[in-house]
């Protein structure tokens, strides 16, 4: 069996993270991104590459996070994946990116001195990321240690945490844990109290401080890559789920009318 080498990266949150696997070995970037990672991100991966001693020809795919999240982000990493992938016709893996973020999780959470859970034991992530909007995008899903791969629990949302919290809740059971920045951003309005990992008497169900991150990409792509999930990049587009977040100058001059209209009929 050949090595599988992948470029994978990461731009829908205020950070970039981007990682290269060459093998077993990996070399890796992980730090401030928005809105200059379209200026950041080719040099980062070209160094990433020469690291490594890879050129993009010398790549089984790219992998990217497809979002939801940071609207820019995602078309920067939708652009460059593209462009990167035509050129050298490879394929894309666009992965969810709130199940990279539960990847993360699982190996962080196993890792600490709180848990009986090991990163080969069974594992169920409720994701919850910053949407702003006073929003958070959320998911939970669940890694399958016999098969090695994640299992999606709940589609996908949008909405406030009032809204999303007593679903996730309900989903809870033993190996259960949290993940992400959405309580932290939004612990005012959380129902369960956000604290770090080191105190997980704190609260009902503990919660991981977890990124999008670059490293947990590569560990998904091989596993990935034998499921067939790899498409031409023509194919590859962004995940929004929130698909409007502003309205026109027409939309907004219709509803300042309608208000009128029903502020003079009342």
């Amino acid at each position: 069996m050949s090595t599988l080498n992948f470029l994978a990266f990461d731009t829908s949150t205020d950070m970039m993270s981007v990682a290269v696997g060459r093998g077993d070995q990996s070399w890796h970037h992980h730090g401030l991104g928005g809105a200059n990672a379209s200026a950041q991100l080719l040099p980062v991966i070209q160094n990433l590459l020469d690291q490594a001693g890879l050129q993009l020809s010398d790549l089984t795919a790219l992998v990217m996070g497809q979002g939801p999240g940071s609207f820019t982000g995602l078309r920067t990493a939708c652009a460059v994946a593209q462009g990167l992938a035509m050129g050298a016709q490879l394929k894309v893996i666009a992965v969810d990116t709130l199940m990279v973020v539960a990847e993360d999780a699982r190996l962080t959470w196993a890792s600490t001195s709180f848990t009986q859970t090991r990163p080969d034991h069974n594992l169920r992530v409720g994701v919850v990321m910053d949407a702003r909007m006073s929003e958070v995008y959320a998911g939970t899903y669940e890694w399958h240690a016999q098969e090695g791969l994640w299992h999606t629990v709940s589609a996908l949302e949008v909405g406030s945490p009032a809204v999303i919290a007593p679903r996730m809740n309900a989903g809870a059971h033993a190996n259960f844990v949290l993940a992400g920045n959405g309580f932290e951003v939004y612990k005012d309005r959380w129902p369960l109290v956000a604290s770090s990992i080191s105190d997980p008497s704190s609260q009902p169900v503990p919660c991981v401080p977890a990124v999008p991150h670059a490293l947990a990409l590569l560990r998904l792509a091989p596993a990935l890559w034998q499921q067939g999930v790899a498409v031409l990049p023509e194919h590859v587009q962004p995940l929004y789920i929130r698909d409007k977040v502003a309205q026109t100058t027409a939309e907004r001059e219709a509803l300042k009318g309608a208000m009128q209209q029903g502020g003079s009929s009342a």
